[in-house]
């Protein structure tokens, strides 16, 4: 299974404004940079927890169904399933009916049963499930202890932008961002 992002998120879970006051920064000839280190470290906390920040549209791929027919997917908070599709042997698509479907949003990872799941006749990526995710639709929506670990985050990167090209980062993380981010990590046994 591999996922991708088909609507990005429309803003940011940090502002410019709240990253420059946490640096205590007036001048504005480091937003562009900021603005990127911002980006760097939702992703990478993204990347990290399995969580979903804001509001986004992301694409779940298979090759097939799973036994028991109880599907997991990599990310948490989900908020809907948009679609399903399955794709046949020639190619062409097959929208599954969504009628029935139980989502359990909220597990870490979300979980996802389909009262129809027609076989997939691609042997990879034969089927396709979108579904939109996140806390909500501004940085308001999530967790303050998230968005901490953020801010710490840029701090450090910020301070490491001499040294270490923004395209490069994160290139380290700060004493303490485990411990902020921990609670939201799906435990894996």
């Amino acid at each position: 299974m591999t996922h991708t992002i088909i609507v990005p998120p429309a803003a940011e879970p940090l502002t410019l404004a709240e990253v420059k006051a946490h640096l205590r920064l007036d001048s504005s000839i480091d937003d562009a940079l900021l603005t990127s280190l911002i980006t760097a470290a939702r992703g990478y906390l993204e990347a990290e927890s399995g969580l979903v920040l804001v509001t986004q549209t992301l694409r779940f791929y298979f090759d097939d169904w799973p036994a028991g027919g109880l599907i997991q997917l990599a990310i948490a908070p989900v908020q809907t399933l948009e679609s399903v599709t399955v794709y046949d042997a020639a190619g062409h698509p097959q929208t599954v009916p969504l009628d029935g479907h139980v989502l359990d949003a909220a597990s870490m990872p979300a979980r996802l049963f389909l009262a129809t799941q027609p076989p997939a006749g691609r042997p990879l990526n034969g089927i396709e499930i979108d579904v939109t995710a996140g806390f909500g639709n501004t940085g308001a929506d999530v967790p303050d202890t998230l968005k901490r670990a953020m801010l710490m985050h840029v701090a450090l990167m910020y301070e490491l932008r001499g040294a270490i090209p923004s395209d490069m980062q994160p290139a380290a993380v700060p004493a303490g961002y485990d411990r902020l981010v921990s609670p939201w990590r799906a435990v894996r046994l």
